[in-house]
């Protein structure tokens, strides 16, 4: 390993469902292990456990770094939902932010977590990229990003009832997404993103008979963002937009509302689904499905969306940390002007 690769924190996410041995099948890839530097929040006995269920072998784990886990609670029953899997997911989650947040690691890939166990350990968010922003005592903009291998997507709003939806759509919202999804897609796909908007209401409003968000709001982000030097197009019907964009028009799609691109993007490619967790300032990347209580210890859960996800944690993380050293450099040369300015002030002669 060299000292420049980036430091990951895996989370092997609800224990209840495929993410350990989906964990174990990550780890059992010599060329994974080789990207970067893995913290697990899982004990050597667990990550055995873990291998033994997915059959797989695990050599030479000398370069995993085994945190074990804050939990303390009972053990946790398989294939159902529980207050212990979302107090052991929640428990692991805080270890992962904590060490990212103060400097030991550079980013975060979790495997699928379950919401309503999360609720019934105490989450009292919508969803966990608030309570990671509410951990992190972030207050910014955040967003899910969902990647397939063609398509990244960013939504305005997310997990909220489809009857409030329209409550939160705002013309600042649609812009600050819109920007995410800029900066996103340059840092990970191409330096140009070429990107599309989505229209709420059917046929775009046509003209304000079917609604004005387009109108009020969609439209005049869209023209702000452009203002800025972003090359975005819409809003536009959704029911058309995402034929376009699969087809090589657009490298990003921004949505009103999570099923309206969900329900596309996991057509278009469930075995590749990747969910990023923006606007945070920390790397987080999980694959975009669930625990699959029905299929544990089968070997039939796909490793394709976790091996993405993987894949994406490790390209963020490299880029914080080259944004990182960048930043470091600027201030320490800032810093040796300045003393050199002043040391010059008090040798100049009066």
């Amino acid at each position: 390993m060299t000292p420049d690769i980036p430091r990951i924190v895996l989370v092997p996410g609800d224990l209840s469902g495929v993410g350990p041995e989906l964990m174990a099948r990550l780890l059992a890839d010599p060329a994974n292990r080789a990207r970067a530097r893995l913290l697990v929040t899982a004990t050597a006995e667990e990550l055995d456990s873990f291998a033994t269920t997915a059959a797989v072998t695990i050599a030479d784990r000398d370069d995993i770094e085994h945190l074990g886990t804050d939990y303390r609670g009972p053990a946790i029953p398989v294939g159902e939902v529980s207050i212990a899997a979302g107090e052991r997911a929640l428990a692991d989650l805080a270890t992962a932010l904590d060490l990212c947040a103060g400097g030991e690691a550079d980013g975060v890939m979790f495997l699928p977590l379950n919401k309503g166990a999360m609720g019934q350990a105490g989450m009292t968010e919508e969803d966990e990229l608030r309570w990671f922003a509410k951990r992190l005592d972030f207050d910014g903009f955040t967003s899910e990003l969902n990647f397939i291998e063609s398509l990244v997507t960013a939504r305005v709003t997310s997990h909220v009832p489809v009857s409030e939806i329209a409550d939160g759509i705002s013309a600042g919202k649609v812009l600050e997404t819109i920007e995410l999804l800029n900066r996103v897609v340059a840092q990970t796909r191409t330096s140009t993103p070429r990107l599309a908007v989505c229209a709420l209401n059917p046929h775009a409003g046509e003209g304000g008979k079917f609604g004005r968000e387009e109108i009020d709001d969609i439209a005049p982000a869209i023209e702000l963002a452009r203002s800025r030097g972003i090359d975005v197009e819409g809003p536009f019907p959704c029911d058309t937009l995402f034929a376009r964009a699969v087809g090589g028009d657009y490298d990003g799609v921004v949505t009103m509302y999570h099923d309206q691109g969900q329900i596309a993007m996991k057509l278009l490619g469930f075995d590749q689904g990747v969910t990023v967790h923006g606007g945070i300032p920390i790397p987080i990347a999980t694959p975009a499905h669930g625990t699959a209580h029905n299929i544990v210890g089968t070997g039939k859960a796909d490793l394709g969306p976790s091996t993405h996800a993987f894949d994406l944690a490790v390209r963020m993380a490299e880029s914080r940390r080259a944004t990182t050293d960048t930043d470091n450099a600027v201030a320490g040369a800032a810093a040796g002007t300045a003393a050199g300015a002043a040391a010059g002030a008090q040798v100049s002669p009066q």
